[in-house]
């Protein structure tokens, strides 16, 4: 049995963009906007979730490419 001792809590932050198109369709680059969240947050180690909060919207990663 493994046992693991906890030195530091758990961080989180949460927050929301909100974005309005004029298009049906329409991609929105919203990567400086997330790197800008995470600096504010002081975390510095970790994962960001981000999620479509609504049925007609979706989230699609690119990994930046050119």
């Amino acid at each position: 049995m493994r046992q693991f001792q906890v030195t530091e809590e758990m961080k989180f932050h949460t927050e929301y963009l909100k974005f309005h198109t004029r298009k049906h369709r329409e991609y929105i680059h919203i990567t400086p906007q997330v790197e800008a969240i995470v600096h504010n947050s002081g975390i510095r180690e970790g994962m960001v979730l981000i999620s479509a909060m609504h049925i007609t919207a979706g989230v699609y990663v690119n990994d930046n490419e050119s």
